[in-house]
């Protein structure tokens, strides 16, 4: 167990991954968790705003940049799933994990090209259509799920965290 444990907490490459102790996933999924929040207080806003094509065209790049965001992610991500001993409840927690974000990714690209077409009928002039704005919703309620997950990884079962050994030098006085 004590072997599966520090295997986990070893990057597979440093120079990929980030150093021990420091991975580089959990800091690149702050730009598409930023993004696509941000997005969605866009189109909320468009629903609302005397003028909303600025905002609804805000939200739609704010997804691009989410949706790249979490496809840099990704790659750190799944080295560090490569990290974890298979048949662990880590990995199948890693598994699902990665499973939702790319399910999220997906509908969020999706969204991203339906937005494309223009507003539909019925919208106020610039304002994000129903369809596109509960996408985005049901997709930004997977990812608090798939972040409770994460937080999982990193906070229960300690993936890419370092040992207690190497915290407690930070407590030294």
């Amino acid at each position: 167990m004590t072997g599966e444990l520090h295997e986990a907490k070893r990057p597979v490459s440093a120079v990929l991954a980030g150093p021990y102790g420091h991975p580089f996933h959990p800091m690149l999924v702050a730009v598409p968790i930023g993004a696509w929040v941000a997005s969605m207080v866009f189109d909320l806003a468009s629903r609302f705003a005397p003028e909303p094509g600025f905002l609804a065209e805000g939200s739609k790049w704010l997804i691009a940049i989410g949706v790249l965001g979490a496809l840099a992610a990704a790659m750190a991500g799944f080295l560090d799933l490569f990290a974890i001993p298979a048949g662990t409840p880590a990995f199948r927690t890693g598994l699902l994990h990665m499973g939702l974000n790319l399910v999220i990714t997906a509908a969020y690209a999706a969204g991203f090209l339906w937005r494309q077409t223009g507003p539909a009928a019925g919208t106020a002039a610039g304002e994000v259509a129903l369809g596109p704005l509960l996408l985005s919703a049901g997709s930004l309620a997977l990812l608090v799920v798939s972040g409770y997950l994460g937080g999982k990884l990193a906070y229960r079962y300690g993936v890419r965290v370092a040992d207690e050994a190497t915290q407690a030098g930070g407590f030294r006085r």
